[in-house]
């Protein structure tokens, strides 16, 4: 924009001057934007889902359902820290705008696609896309936005994340009996146009250029590692028996990749996920939380539908509207603490609260079973909801403020990539969990006839369920509330180790403004200070709290300044 200076330092500000010399009103479409490409990332799987049975229904290939979601979840757990990388490496805004322009490409070509094998494959390259979205968007809020102010936008981000679990599926089955299912796909065009004009337009940040090459033995180690770990979790138990000589064998290749990625990372000139990242306590407990969260978060917005449809009789559409509980509580303390965490400038709190309420709220949900009624489920999955909204950002938010900000792009990526991975981990394990617990009580129940119900999933669709005999029915009913029961339990097992975690989180004060700063402590000539060197004595911006805080030993990082406020 005119008047706003080009050439800040590729490291340290990291886009503060430019946004020293924005207008609030530009930030906020720039926000805006950025909003829209999170909800494309998060609603596209949601309307996904609906539409499956259609796609399943037109195209055939149900052997191969499962890879429409796989491929796309391979494809953005492996390019997420690639993504991260780039940013870092080149500049923001074109890694940002490239990983759109991919999105949207494999939006187009899955609705074209005349089979499912085309389907699979055009999802891989939808993937590559969404794993620079959420990356993107992270990384340039940290970029525009310091620490202290950082709070309130990302819970904005996490009402964002809700609407599209609560708007997805409604958006879904709207668009598939009405449209057809290719414009689950087409919908992301529009929307994505919008991000991509609004971004071109008013983002403005320093442009780098560096002489480094990426490291491309690390991305391909980090990308068989991730792929067998995540086919791991997909198969096993499923496709093939846990102690199968496949599985073995994805686990012994899993092992062998992530161990020499581990320590090529400590060769490479400019490793994709420099490790001197997790010396940061905070940023290594945020990334363990931020697992949990993914395995919790995605365990439950499965198996929950799936119990007010098979159990309390609930509509497929309806089955939605009833996890309003959990996404809109999840909403509100998402904004609260963001909110709280903006005036105050402190954080910890909710990590420890957040862990124990969705501790709680997961045994709570483990009590259900065939006469729990809806008022009842819905204040179980409100505490859940709670829980979540206190950790969903605050976890990101923390992980940022713990490095510098030359590695703000793989550090928000890294912190993406373990959710990702808990995602992945809680659906699949969760999943096993139930399918086999579902199945075990169908054949104590019902014996022969319960087995061959349950024989190729645990899972039946309402037009399935209707069909069987009363008893098979009531039988079926009580299957999955011991199936829920025991996934909810494991769900409460793995809670409890993020409320550890978030015990032996340090409070670093954040960086930044906060509402009524004092005199800016940086050159009389407006221009925002240069980022802290790795050391004890960085200069602390406007409002920040005296630089003495002890942040332990392998945190000095989280001393360093970051962009000031708009």
């Amino acid at each position: 924009m005119a008047g706003t200076p080009r050439g800040g330092p590729a490291e340290g500000a990291g886009g503060a001057d430019e946004v020293r010399g924005e207008q609030p009103k530009n930030v906020r479409v720039v926000l805006l934007a950025l909003m829209i490409a999170m909800m494309l990332a998060m609603l596209d799987n949601m309307i996904i889902g609906t539409a499956m049975p259609t796609i399943v229904g037109e195209l055939g290939g149900l052997a191969h359902l499962s890879w429409v979601v796989t491929a796309y979840t391979l494809a953005t757990a492996a390019s997420t820290p690639l993504w991260g990388k780039i940013g870092d490496m080149y500049g923001r805004k074109g890694s940002f705008l490239s990983s759109i322009v991919i999105f949207l490409i494999g939006s187009a070509l899955s609705g074209m696609a005349q089979d499912m094998g085309q389907l699979i494959g055009f999802r891989a390259i939808q993937g590559l896309g969404a794993g620079g979205l959420m990356v993107g968007v992270m990384a340039i809020i940290g970029d525009l936005i310091p620490p202290r102010e950082r709070g309130k936008y990302q819970g904005m981000m996490a009402g964002v994340m809700a609407l599209a679990m609560i708007g997805g599926p409604l958006v879904g089955g709207t668009i598939t009996d009405h449209w057809g299912w290719r414009w689950a796909f087409y919908i992301n065009l529009p929307l994505g146009a919008v991000a991509l004009v609004a971004v071109t337009a008013v983002l403005h940040l320093p442009k780098k250029r560096s002489q480094a090459r990426i490291d491309y033995l690390g991305a391909a180690l980090l990308t068989v590692g991730i792929t067998a770990i995540v086919l791991v979790t997909t198969w096993g138990g499923t496709e093939y028996a846990w102690s199968s000589a496949r599985i073995m064998e994805l686990i012994a290749i899993g092992v062998a990749a992530l161990v020499g990625f581990v320590f090529w990372q400590t060769r490479a000139a400019e490793p994709i996920v420099p490790l001197h990242i997790f010396r940061s306590r905070n940023f290594t407990l945020m990334s363990l939380i931020g697992f949990i969260v993914g395995f919790v978060m995605f365990g439950a917005t499965l198996f929950l539908p799936l119990y007010q449809q098979s159990v309390q009789g609930a509509s497929a559409t309806n089955s939605g509207l009833l996890l309003l509980p959990m996404l809109g509580a999840m909403l509100v303390t998402s904004m609260v603490a963001g909110r709280v965490t903006t005036s105050t400038g402190r954080y910890k709190i909710f990590p420890v609260v957040g862990s124990v309420l969705m501790t709680g709220g997961l045994l709570l949900l483990s009590l259900m079973d065939t006469g729990t009624t809806r008022f009842t489920s819905g204040l179980y999955m409100a505490v859940v909801g709670l829980g979540m909204g206190c950790l969903m950002q605050i976890t990101m938010l923390v992980a940022q403020n713990s490095v510098e900000m030359k590695d703000m792009g793989v550090a928000s990526s890294s912190t993406t990539l373990f959710r990702t991975l808990g995602s992945s981990f809680g659906v699949a394990i969760m999943g096993a969990l139930f399918n086999n617990k579902v199945q075990d009580s169908m054949a104590e129940r019902a014996g022969g006839l319960g087995s061959d119900v349950t024989a190729k999933s645990a899972q039946l669709d309402a037009s399935s369920l209707a069909k069987l005999p009363v008893a098979l029915r009531e039988a079926y009913q009580h299957a999955v509330s011991e199936g829920t029961h025991a996934a909810f339990l494991l769900g409460a097992v793995v809670a409890v180790l993020a409320l550890v975690a978030a015990v032996f989180v340090k409070e670093v004060p954040l960086k930044g403004a906060g509402p009524a700063p004092a005199a800016p402590a940086g050159p009389s000539d407006g221009t925002a200070p240069d980022a802290a060197p790795d050391s004890s004595d960085a200069t602390p911006g406007a409002g920040d709290p005296a630089p003495g805080a002890d942040t332990g030993a392998g945190d000095p990082a989280e001393r360093a300044p970051a962009a000031k406020g708009v």
